[in-house]
Parts: structure tokens; C-alpha cells; sequence
């Protein structure tokens, strides 16, 4: 138990330490492995695997920044009157005043703070900066994310015999092989399924926020389709930026409340009747597991981990059933 501990301590430090490398390279694995089937299908019509890799990799780069231009106007907007935005929702949210005061006083007779403070001049490179110290980083992980992506999907067949070389015995290689292409097809099937049950939620919540008199409605739309791989963190904050629009842009609490409550509705529904109904008992995750997996990775890699926590845990989940199966025989209640 020692050596495991000890094992995974430092497995959790170098996930940790070594983010900016990791977090792309297993994301494009991940992804890797869920398109390999497109890959697979095309060689088998003629098509040469690093063609098949270059035209997915073009369409995938093409759909973000097509995506990310989209979204720049009206998120840039809503920036702009970030300052008028705060005043119109503190002025709705005057009947919290009270219990906040409250509050305050109490953490000031917990926790007095010294009194002294300094005045720190706003400038427009106190701006830039931390702007610039982002996307660095991020543009330097999205091109080394795109170039393992191409070059996992048109390797992927050499890589897989080179990688079945290292087992010295027939079951052992068998096992590998099982593993690796029953953790493409939870892949692909997954997130096929979860991609089109996405696509009907952000299309209801785009109607819903056009007939509710929301602006940008289409931007809601594609917020809750993205935010909905994310089990339970994505909609809950699809439900806070709903309440927040709600309180900017109807003149009472009450009917502010109206949009994220339908959309608390929608999501329910889908997470309990439809998802299940679709995915079927054979793609059911527990759902602990999926909590745990989703503060873990959210903890170690942020939104992105976050992102990944449900497709990490089922390359686990396929690879403990092969190495571990369960016993056919019914234990005791």
C-alpha cells in the first residue's frame, strides 16, 4: 500500500508540475483516439492515414476560430458595460444588502482586518499584462495540441504495433489490443451521443432565450451546448450567467428567475430521463465517480481538466474492466 501511495503521489506531482506539456498532449489523445475510427474508415477506402489526419486537424483548427471570431463581438460588448452591468445587478439585488452587511460584520469581529491601505494606480498595462501572460501560454498549447493530434491520427496504426512489441506474451498483447479498441469505441460512441444530446440542449436554450426576450440568444445556445459536456459545473454556471443576463435585462427579480429556472428544468430532464434512455446501461458512469474525476481534474488542469475528467474516467473504466473483471458470481446481500 506504501509503494502505491508513494506511486501515486508522484504521478499527481508530475501531472501537476508538468501541465503546460501534459495537458495538450492528453487532450490530443484523447481526441485522437475518439476520431481514430474516422481515420481507420477512410484508410480502408484508399485514403492515406496522414491525409485523413491533415483534413481533420484543418476542420477542427477552421471550426474554433470560426467559433472564437463569432463569439469576440458579443463577448466584447458585454465586457465593455462589465461596470454599468454591476450597477444594474446590485441595484436588483438590493434585498441582499442586509444579510451581506451582516456578514461583513461579522468576518470584521472574526477577522479585523489593519485598516491600512494602498492605493494602487489602474493603468492600461496593468490590463494587458495579465491578458498577454495568458494567451502566450494558451496559443503555445493549442499549436502543440493540433501538431500531436495530426501526428497521433496518422501514427496511430505504427504506434499501436510498436506499443504491442514491448508484451512478451500472446494474452498479454491480446489484452492490449481489447483495451485500446474498446476505449475508441466508449470514446467515439460517447461523445457522439453526448455531442448530439448537447446540440438539442443549446438549440431549446437558444429558442428559450429568444422567446424569453434575451439578447445574443444564439450566444446562450452555443454557451450551454459547450458548458453541458461538463456534468454538473456546466450548467450550473449556464445557470448563473442566465440569472445574471436575467437581472440586466427584465426590470423585476421574479422574471429574472424564470430563464435559468426552465433551463435548471431542461437540464434535469436530460440528465436523468434522456441521457440515460440514449447512452443506454452500457456507457452509465457513476455518478460519485464522475463528481470525484471532476474536482480532481478541475483542480489539476482547471476548465480544460474539467473538460477531460469524463472521458479520462472512462479510459480508466475500460481498462480496469479488462485487467480486473468482474466476478459472475453473485455475492451475498
Amino acid at each position: 500500500m506504501a509503494t502505491i501511495g508513494i506511486f501515486v503521489i508522484l504521478l499527481g506531482a508530475t501531472f501537476y508540475f508538468c501541465r503546460p506539456i501534459l495537458l495538450p498532449v492528453l487532450a490530443a489523445v484523447v481526441v485522437g483516439m475518439t476520431l481514430a475510427p474516422l481515420v481507420k474508415a477512410a484508410a480502408r477506402h484508399g485514403l492515406p492515414p496522414w491525409l485523413t489526419a491533415v483534413v481533420l486537424g484543418v476542420v477542427l483548427i477552421a471550426a474554433v476560430g470560426a467559433t472564437a471570431t463569432w463569439l469576440s463581438t458579443p463577448v466584447t460588448e458585454w465586457i465593455a458595460k462589465a461596470p454599468e452591468i454591476g450597477a444594474i445587478i446590485k441595484q436588483k439585488l438590493y434585498v441582499f444588502d442586509r444579510p451581506l452587511a451582516a456578514l461583513r460584520t461579522l468576518q470584521e469581529s472574526v477577522m479585523p482586518s489593519s485598516g491600512s491601505s494602498v492605493a494602487v494606480e489602474s493603468s492600461h498595462f496593468a490590463i494587458v499584462t495579465p491578458v498577454v501572460a495568458f494567451l502566450t501560454p494558451a496559443v503555445a498549447e493549442l499549436i502543440l495540441f493540433f501538431t500531436v493530434l495530426i501526428f497521433f491520427l496518422a501514427t496511430q496504426m505504427d504506434f499501436r504495433r510498436y506499443m504491442v512489441s514491448f508484451f512478451t506474451t500472446r494474452d498479454a498483447k491480446l489484452t492490449f489490443l481489447r483495451i485500446s479498441n474498446d476505449i475508441e469505441e466508449y470514446l467515439a460512441s460517447y461523445l457522439a451521443l453526448v455531442t448530439a444530446i448537447n446540440f438539442g440542449v443549446g438549440v431549446i436554450t437558444a429558442v428559450g432565450a429568444w422567446l424569453f426576450g434575451l439578447p445574443n440568444p444564439l450566444l446562450f445556445g452555443i454557451m450551454a451546448m459547450v458548458l453541458n459536456y461538463i456534468p454538473y459545473i456546466g450548467p450550473a454556471c449556464m445557470v448563473v450567467v442566465l440569472l445574471g443576463v436575467g437581472l440586466v435585462s427584465f426590470p423585476s427579480l421574479g422574471y429574472a428567475l424564470l430563464p435559468p429556472a426552465a433551463f435548471i428544468a431542461l437540464t434535469t430532464m436530460e440528465g436523468h430521463l434522456i441521457t440515460p434512455a440514449i447512452l443506454g446501461r452500457r456507457l452509465v458512469l457513476n455518478p460519485l465517480g464522475v463528481l470525484l474525476a471532476l474536482a480532481f481534474w478541475t483542480w489539476l488542469w482547471g476548465p480544460m481538466g474539467a473538460f477531460l475528467a469524463v472521458p479520462l474516467m472512462i479510459m480508466g473504466f475500460v481498462t480496469l474492466q479488462h485487467l480486473f473483471p468482474a466476478d459472475e458470481s453473485k455475492l451475498p446481500g
